[in-house]
């Protein structure tokens, strides 16, 4: 085998690794289809496996965020109400002393030499991405799904969607 320039080396540790090369070189050596196939079915099984903890974590992050802004906007409400309650503004007929609209508790408002705001802005529902979150006044039933208009007592989501707790996001 001389004459043809071939050579037989030993490469790595086992016996079984030998490669002819051509004039001392190594061999190069790619991947078989066979090989890549079981990459890729590897890849795809850990991708299928990974997708629902991904999922998941997403949907923790945005109950994370709703809890966050209905806090947040019922915190506003109790304050603006205890403010209305003590007399530091003046407040619409009617109104009970709670706000009434969602939108009176970003606007600022005079009373006793100073100005009030309970919110800097109105949140976006992370379940629905809209701005328009359902309301509730003193006078509506626990239940409703319409607003009466009056004032504003409580806020939730208008998602249909349920919690990873099993609760409908409108109860939270």
């Amino acid at each position: 085998m001389r004459g043809l320039g071939m050579q037989l080396e030993q490469t790595g540790a086992g016996a079984g690794m030998a490669r002819w090369t051509r004039r001392g070189r190594p061999s190069r050596r790619g991947f078989t289809i066979v090989e890549l196939i079981v990459a890729i079915t590897i890849l795809l099984v850990l991708t299928t496996m990974a997708l629902p903890m991904v999922q998941i974590q997403v949907k923790r992050g945005k109950e994370k965020a709703l809890r966050h802004d209905l806090h947040e906007m019922r915190a506003a409400i109790d304050r603006y109400k205890d403010a209305a309650d003590r007399g530091l503004f003046q407040v619409q007929f009617g109104t009970d002393g709670y706000p009434p609209t969602l939108r009176a508790l970003t606007e600022p408002i005079e009373g006793n030499g100073k100005t009030y705001r309970f919110l800097r802005r109105i949140p976006v529902d992370p379940m629905t991405g809209s701005k328009n979150w359902g309301l509730q006044s003193t006078s509506d039933s626990p239940n409703a799904d319409s607003w009466g208009g009056e004032n504003v007592f409580n806020v939730y989501s208008r998602s249909q969607g349920t919690g990873l707790n099993g609760v409908p996001y409108r109860d939270w």
